[in-house]
């Protein structure tokens, strides 16, 4: 597909890379990071913040998504937003892609801040949001087969395949250095895809109606 066919995704990742390059030169990476990413910690009255401008709590999901933590990351995130998000924008519109990130990188933050309230670790990634499309892909465009598991029906065993393997590459990645990636918010893998499931079929019908 062209970028000009899925303007929306391909804004996006031209925005992170770009962003990236920018505080890289600058030498603002980390600065950005304390500033901009999700600290779940944040949502509480204990963590002394350093004096400056921080991103205000409830956008830092969203600022959080533009941040990656070393080029491993960067660019292994954009590979698959590009290769999935580039087949799914064409079938549901940019304003349904643009509702599936956005749910995606906030269930992705609240389901970390669940895991761990209390962590002043920043979370930076678009893994999130990347985790929504994955779920959604998985559960709707995806032709590879798998047989039911007892009451667990094959697409939905499909999907949790699919989120497996994402989440087991985002570990080796980590493991492996990663170009400073560091620690995987494991959590907001899940709370990302667990969006993507739940909103997949309302967004079809909101994109096709009844059909």
């Amino acid at each position: 597909m062209k970028p000009q066919n899925a303007p929306l995704v391909t804004g996006y990742a031209l925005a992170c890379v770009v962003l990236f390059v920018l505080l890289w030169i600058t030498g603002l990476e980390i600065e950005a990071i304390v500033r901009a990413g999700f600290i779940p910690a944040r949502s509480g009255s204990d963590l002394i913040l350093p004096p400056g401008t921080m991103v205000p709590f409830a956008l830092t999901p969203l600022s959080s998504a533009l941040l990656h933590g070393g080029v491993l990351h960067l660019v292994f995130n954009m590979v698959v937003l590009l290769f999935v998000g580039r087949q799914l924008e064409g079938p549901l519109g940019a304003k349904a892609m643009a509702v599936l990130l956005l749910a995606g990188a906030y269930a992705g933050a609240f389901a970390q801040w669940l895991a761990e309230p209390a962590s002043a670790v920043p979370m930076i990634g678009a893994s999130g949001a990347i985790s929504a499309l994955i779920a959604v892909f998985a559960l709707i465009f995806s032709r590879s087969q798998a047989p039911a598991i007892g009451p667990i029906p094959s697409h939905w065993v499909r999907a949790l395949w699919l989120a497996a393997a994402w989440i087991a590459l985002q570990l080796l990645i980590g493991f492996g250095g990663g170009g400073g990636f560091g620690a995987i918010a494991i959590w907001a893998h899940v709370g990302g895809f667990l969006a993507g499931l739940l909103l997949a079929r309302p967004l079809l019908r909101w994109r096709f109606g009844a059909r």
